[in-house]
């Protein structure tokens, strides 16, 4: 990215940039413009410009995916109007200083690796400017051409490289070669730079080691997700020739069959053309080659089971250090007791639910104000209770709809009253007003 001879990227797209960038002249400016010499001058104007352009240098490196840059690639990428700003370098020191960036020279100076130079010359030397910079720390200002790391990036990649290998084909055994790791990860990798630097964070925190083994390099790692990597043994090595000799063997079983099957053809097109042997000299070398298939098939199938042998032997120390570590725990667990202890224990407990049984017994026997009352007295009281009151129970009648002698209508009052007067005597002799007495007699109101 910032190598000499590397073009460097564009400018930012529109879409990156904040509204501000091509509506704002004035801001702009002021934007563009270097820093103060210090920030006590104006600390307000300071903090808010290294706000603007810290904010806007990282979401710049989350954007590209890119775990370098450096200060030339940033000033291209933010160039506006044919103007670069000018306070970049002040920014990235203040990045340094926070911890958000990291000098390449120093994170590689950092890892302890006997490797660093990777053996395939993808890092140039340091020139003497980058030692004078680790000896002057982080108040230096960064040099056009130095390549900064993006420290959290440049972890969360190196994380998921970790998971995408665990839930590869290849972390079967926890040994890989270096050229089929990088093969992997070309998709999660744009450069062969990026790569190995993912792979120095990996192995300082302890997550891989990495061992060059007749000169090819060879990469072990960690067992689970949050577990240290051990150091590369006997073992390791000795079963990742033996997965070397596995892909050989049947590489060349593949080859074979391949230059049987041209024998086979080639036969058949001898016989066809009449040059019978031609036709048995091919023949004879597809005999010759199916022999050697056979011996690689059982040599392979050797190499298979020494290969089950050592994983099968693996997962058994595995259940055994489980096995182990439940053991111990369950001697921490059971230390204080004993079968003696167990059943005091027990007794005690059964002595304590008999007192609680007599306490309730004897609470239950105790009558309210002091009178104790016998139950089946009561109950012979209660019966006979019943039997008076069914003695004394009378059957009332039915209540009628009207009392008697009450007249409902004019008409049979007008009749009740002639009844009346026709025993009472001559009816000449009744006069209206005694008619009218007679009825109000009655309580009637005509």
């Amino acid at each position: 990215m910032c190598s000499p001879g590397e073009a460097p990227p564009g400018p930012a797209p529109a879409g990156d940039l904040p509204p501000e960038w091509e509506t704002d002249d004035e801001r702009m400016a002021f934007l563009f413009s270097a820093f103060k010499q210090s920030r006590e001058v104006n600390s307000t104007e300071w903090d808010s410009k290294m706000a603007f352009w810290v904010g806007l240098v990282l979401a710049r490196g989350r954007r590209r995916g890119a775990v370098r840059t450096c200060l030339r690639e940033l000033q291209n990428g933010f160039e506006r109007r044919g103007s670069v700003p000018l306070g970049l370098g002040t920014v990235l020191r203040e990045l340094l200083r926070r911890g958000k960036l990291q000098r390449e020279s120093d994170f590689m100076a950092s890892v302890d690796s006997s490797w660093i130079s990777w053996g395939v010359g993808v890092f140039i030397l340091k020139p003497l400017k980058w030692t004078l910079s680790s000896v002057l720390g982080d108040s230096k200002v960064p040099e056009e051409e130095e390549v900064l790391i993006y420290v959290e990036l440049l972890q969360e990649k190196a994380e998921e490289v970790y998971r995408f290998y665990q839930n590869s084909a290849l972390s079967s055994h926890p040994v890989v070669a270096l050229s089929e790791l990088r093969s992997l990860c070309a998709g999660l990798c744009p450069d062969e730079r990026t790569f190995y630097l993912l792979l120095l964070q990996l192995q300082k925190e302890k997550r891989v080691t990495i061992l060059e083994q007749n000169g090819e390099k060879i990469v072990k790692f960690a067992r689970g997700l949050h577990a240290k990597v051990s150091p590369m043994n006997d073992v390791d090595i000795g079963v990742y020739q033996l997965m070397q000799s596995e892909q050989l063997l049947s590489q060349k079983v593949e080859s074979l069959s391949q230059e049987a099957e041209k024998c086979k053809e080639d036969a058949r097109s001898a016989c066809r053309a009449g040059k019978k042997q031609l036709a048995l000299r091919c023949l004879k070398a597809k005999r010759r080659t199916e022999r050697r298939i056979e011996e690689l098939h059982s040599k392979l199938d050797a190499v298979q089971g020494i290969l089950d042998r050592i994983y099968a032997s693996q997962t058994d120390q595995m259940v055994f250090n489980a096995y182990q570590a439940g053991v111990g725990a369950l001697k921490l667990s059971m230390k204080d007791v004993t079968v003696e202890r167990a059943e005091n224990l027990v007794d005690q407990i059964q002595e304590l639910c008999d007192t609680q049984d007599e306490v309730a017994q004897t609470l239950a026997g105790v009558g309210i104000n002091g009178l104790e009352l016998d139950s089946e007295e009561l109950e012979q009281e209660l019966d006979s209770l019943l039997q008076d009151s069914s003695k004394d129970s009378l059957e009332l009648p039915a209540v009628p709809h009207r009392l008697p002698g009450a007249p409902s209508s004019d008409a049979e009052l007008e009749a009740e009253l002639e009844r009346l007067s026709v025993s009472a005597g001559d009816p000449a002799q009744t006069t209206p007003s005694a008619s009218s007495e007679a009825k109000t007699a009655l309580g009637l109101n005509l």
